[in-house]
């Protein structure tokens, strides 16, 4: 199975010729261009002609065939994606987000808590979105404290579950 890793998202045009001003979630965000062609989950291809860093976190591209401002906005929200298998290997301790995702969550007794169907970082850090068999879903902090454990290889996550106590309503 392949697994499509969002490298950058359209979010506005830039000038007139066609370019457009895109958040990159790469490491370093001039890294974008190594990976060759980008596409969007319904398979639309884009190649990069020319590109540079604007503000941190973002770059201005020009993509092969978006010529004036119109086809420029029209990109706005589009997502940008490459193959998991065209990015680097990860060292030890490293993970990409898209292979966290479809993993089971557990707590440490090793009964299953969910799955993990999204990573999200809303603006103060990441945010690990897990899918319950009920059909709820929990959002909890991506951190050591809260998920302890990640085994890729055997395809789960260990999630420290808070204490239910009388003050806390929401813990189930």
């Amino acid at each position: 199975m392949t697994r499509d890793v969002l490298l950058a998202v359209v979010i506005g045009a830039s000038g007139l010729k066609g370019e457009v001003r895109a958040k990159i979630f790469t490491a370093t965000p001039d890294a974008l261009p190594r990976y060759g062609a980008l596409h969007t989950r319904d398979g639309r291809k884009f190649v990069i002609t020319a590109f540079r860093s604007a503000k941190q976190g973002e770059a201005v591209i020009a993509f092969e065939g978006v010529r004036d401002r119109n086809a420029a906005e029209a990109l706005k929200g589009t997502e940008l994606f490459v193959d998991r298998a065209a990015l680097p290997e990860t060292e030890a301790e490293e993970f990409y987000h898209a292979d966290l995702i479809g993993l089971e969550a557990r707590d440490h007794e090793g009964r299953m808590l969910g799955k993990i169907v999204a990573l999200h970082n809303f603006g103060a850090s990441d945010v690990i979105e897990l899918a319950r068999a009920d059909g709820d879903s929990v959002h909890l902090a991506f951190t050591r404290e809260t998920v302890p454990v990640i085994n890729i290889a055997d395809g789960f996550i260990i999630v420290a579950v808070p204490e239910d106590d009388e003050d806390n309503d929401h813990v189930e």
